[in-house]
């Protein structure tokens, strides 16, 4: 809050609340719409070309490459699998569902002495090997497969 503070406002003449210059949106207020675009010296600097579907995008973007690193993929792939989407976003249901990932993710502590079975042998192994989550942008879930040292050296 204490960095919030300092941060250039101004009050909106529209609904006179009180707006910071970073929450304006192509030059209006975010509350009323009022355009903000006579007070030119309080947007100089301030790109003024974010609407509201590329903040859309912004939210959507962050929020699926949180839910990626949370489960500890690497953020490089991820940031690959973000732009994929971007670029095939306008196409049709069809070639959406061609969105498939397969992330390589550490195994967790408990998960390291818990028993696991390999998904190309089906050998159960409890040390080395790797956990892979693997998935569809369309479908909400994803699933987890392990596969052991011998495969993995394949």
């Amino acid at each position: 809050m204490t960095s919030r503070i300092h941060a250039a406002h101004t009050i909106c003449t529209g609904c006179s609340e009180k707006i910071f210059l970073d929450e304006l949106v192509s030059g209006r207020c975010p509350l009323c719409g009022y355009s903000l675009e006579e007070d030119e010296m309080a947007l100089a600097g301030l790109d003024s070309t974010t609407e509201y579907s590329d903040l859309a995008w912004l939210v959507f973007n962050y929020f699926l490459f949180r839910k990626f690193y949370k489960l500890g993929a690497d953020p490089i792939g991820i940031m690959k699998l973000i732009s994929r989407f971007e670029e095939t976003a306008s196409l049709d249901e069809q070639e959406l569902e061609e969105m498939n990932y397969n992330f390589e993710v550490p195994i967790t502590p408990i998960g390291r002495v818990l028993p696991k079975r390999c998904s190309h042998c089906s050998r159960i192994f409890f040390r080395g090997g790797k956990k892979i989550i693997s998935g569809n942008l369309k479908d909400r879930g994803f699933s987890r497969r392990f596969v052991c040292s011998g495969c993995d050296s394949r």
